[in-house]
């Protein structure tokens, strides 16, 4: 599931930091923006992974060009991550029936059927 938030990146005497305007309490800090950048994407999916896991939706990311700076030392950046759902939350085995037709068409495809349940359950929920 691709996320794209929108982040404020500070820079003052201590270095580099950054906040999400949408994710409260969603913050990293970094050496340099190559690992304020790096830092940021693991923030973004560390929080939307503790969200989905306690049944919570994510927040809609703001238009960047509505986020108002407060400072000269500040500026917008969109931060992007790929949060795999299957590589980092607990899974649970179901069981499902389709017709035997549609098993042996997916199977020729090499079609991951988690994979595919998984991305329409998502759309379902309009979580990705």
């Amino acid at each position: 599931m691709l996320l794209i938030y929108p982040a404020i990146i500070h820079e003052d005497d201590d270095g580099l930091w950054l906040e999400f305007p949408d994710l409260e309490g969603c913050q990293t800090q970094g050496d340099t923006q190559q690992e304020l950048l790096a830092n940021a994407a693991e923030a973004l999916e560390g929080y939307a992974l503790c969200l989905l896991e306690n049944g919570q939706k994510l927040p809609s990311a703001s238009n960047p060009t509505k986020i108002r700076l407060e400072d000269e030392n500040s500026f917008i950046s969109l931060i992007q991550t790929n949060v795999d759902l299957s590589k980092h939350t607990k899974s649970v085995k179901k069981t499902l029936t389709i017709p035997a037709w549609l098993n042996e068409r997916a199977l020729a495809e090499k079609i991951n059927f988690s994979s595919v349940l998984q991305n329409a359950l998502l759309k379902e929920l309009k979580i990705g």
